[in-house]
């Protein structure tokens, strides 16, 4: 179960770095710094939802770095940008957390080898 906690928190660590990748992007001005720092959290994501894949399965790896990009790319919307959110976003947003919530309890059945 230590292993599964890792993982979750690969996954999120991949989808917060992805939204920091967007955000870097708005934010910084100097052409050469946004590039370069659009480049290091996408390579940081792409090495922490490797780490993920190491203890989820893809599945759940994949919807947790989904709905941590998307929880946390539009709260810096909000935040950073002043960007509306409307009760259609708040209700995507419930949805996205109880289908990953669901996921992460599911049990993956192992594979009988029939050779």
């Amino acid at each position: 179960m230590e292993g599964k906690k890792k993982g979750y928190a690969w996954a999120v660590s991949a989808g917060l770095n992805a939204a920091l990748a967007a955000v870097s992007a708005k934010l910084i001005t100097p052409q050469i710094l946004r590039y370069g720092m659009v480049v290091l959290f996408n390579v940081t994501m792409w090495g922490c939802y490797v780490n993920s894949l190491k203890a989820l399965s893809s599945l759940q790896a994949t919807v947790t770095n989904f709905a941590a990009n998307f929880l946390s790319s539009g709260l810096a919307g909000y935040f950073l940008f002043q960007e509306p959110l409307s009760f259609k976003w708040f209700a995507g947003a419930m949805l996205i957390v109880v289908g990953s919530l669901v996921l992460s309890k599911s049990s993956i059945e192992k594979k009988t080898r029939t050779d």
